[in-house]
């Protein structure tokens, strides 16, 4: 293998693909392989979308960056129709989840700063995981991604995901807090649900009305129709003060946004946050194209029922196993034995079945295809993973 120059921070698998068009990846070669991780949550639109692929093109040759200090037109139309959709004030574009986040939290800051607070905590979860930046790392529960760092847990709270006594305890302490800040799915954790559901939230942002915190929902892998709504805070009553967003916002491109409303509305101003390339016209442009595509035709309703059918057929394929299913929409978990050796299952659906998928929690299969997948394509990827899971079975036996 020759020489790399590129910083070991990625265990990549041993494959490259060059071409990619809706469901599908392809290799140098043209091998084509099912895609139903679509670069983790982000390509929902599947690969190459032509809506999408023809704003970038024409953006690119018009004009791809200026500089937030002047107006942007592009930006002013996707910043309206995200709120909208989301039913938020306002919006500030970063670059990535982690900014987005990042920007909640400093939000989180200057909200408990403005109330005379000195040292305030955020209420985060168990098995979180909100990014990968000194503070949002800090924020995430995953051991390996913090490692090493010096994160800033004095900062944070951290209590069970889905236990909404254990906030009622800390907001009955003396605890000054901020705010919560969690997933309604736990993407990374292992595609945790609460098991109240989404009633859950509406509890939390209860105990937040109650006690003066701001609601900060990360929908970085939630958002943009992965769970059959545009965001999925609203499969329930609740009205966030922060959310954040990103992966599929872009369908590839590199965007995050920050939306706010109500008592978290206003707090920034002008100087107190930025981003060099946060929101320029080609990022902004493919914003708005993605959110024409989902407002303008049945993907989430697709997202919805393949995801469904996904879920049930895979959990009566291995019913003897006794492997189940949980998440919503497109965003899947297959819910393999807590016993079971799944350290080879990638590679053998990779290289035996020609499936992309990942693992989390050390024995979750988690599938995020495209939500415009085709029911031919559901079904192909519920064959393919049922061998690949019959393959591991019999290695191990």
């Amino acid at each position: 293998m020759t020489h790399s120059y590129l910083m070991p921070t990625y265990n990549r698998q041993p494959i490259t693909f060059v071409r990619g068009e809706g469901s599908w990846l392809y290799t140098q070669d043209n091998t084509a392989y099912l895609d139903a991780l679509t670069g983790i949550a982000v390509c929902g639109l599947g690969h190459c979308h032509p809506k999408i692929t023809q704003a970038i093109t024409e953006q690119a040759a018009a004009l791809v960056h200026t500089s937030n200090l002047y107006g942007i037109q592009w930006q002013e139309r996707a910043g309206t129709a995200l709120c909208q959709a989301a039913g938020m004030d306002s919006v500030f574009f970063a670059n990535s989840g982690a900014e987005a986040n990042e920007a909640a939290l400093k939000l989180a800051r200057l909200y408990a700063h403005n109330k005379g607070y000195s040292r305030p905590k955020v209420i985060v979860m168990q098995h979180s995981f909100h990014g990968r930046t000194l503070l949002t790392v800090s924020a995430t529960a995953n051991a390996k991604a913090r490692e090493g760092f010096f994160t800033l847990d004095d900062d944070f709270i951290r209590v069970p995901f889905g236990d909404i006594d254990a906030i009622k305890q800390v907001a009955n302490s003396d605890t000054q807090i901020a705010a919560i800040l969690l997933e309604p799915i736990q993407g990374e954790g292992g595609l945790n649900a609460p098991t109240q559901g989404f009633a859950y939230l509406e509890q939390i942002q209860q105990l937040c009305d109650e006690n003066d915190w701001l609601f900060m929902l990360d929908e970085v892998q939630t958002g943009n129709g992965r769970t059959g709504k545009y965001f999925a805070f609203q499969h329930s009553n609740a009205k966030p003060d922060v959310v954040t967003t990103a992966k599929g916002l872009g369908n590839g491109f590199p965007v995050g946004a920050c939306m706010v409303r109500g008592r978290a509305n206003g707090l920034f101003g002008a100087g107190s946050h930025g981003s060099t390339y946060g929101g320029t016209p080609l990022a902004s442009r493919v914003v708005y194209s993605v959110y024409e595509v989902l407002a303008n035709s049945d993907v989430m309703e697709n997202a919805t029922t393949e995801g469904e059918f996904i879920r049930q057929a895979m959990a009566d394929n291995l019913a003897q196993y006794g492997v189940s299913s949980r998440g919503h929409g497109m965003m899947i978990g297959i819910v393999l034995p807590s016993d079971w050796d799944c350290s080879s299952l990638v590679d053998i659906a990779r290289d035996e079945q020609k499936l992309i998928i990942n693992v989390v929690g050390g024995h979750v299969v988690r599938l995020l295809p495209a939500l415009n997948i085709t029911r031919a394509e559901s079904e192909q990827l519920v064959a393919r993973l049922t061998a690949a899971i019959h393959g591991l079975k019999s290695q191990t036996n």
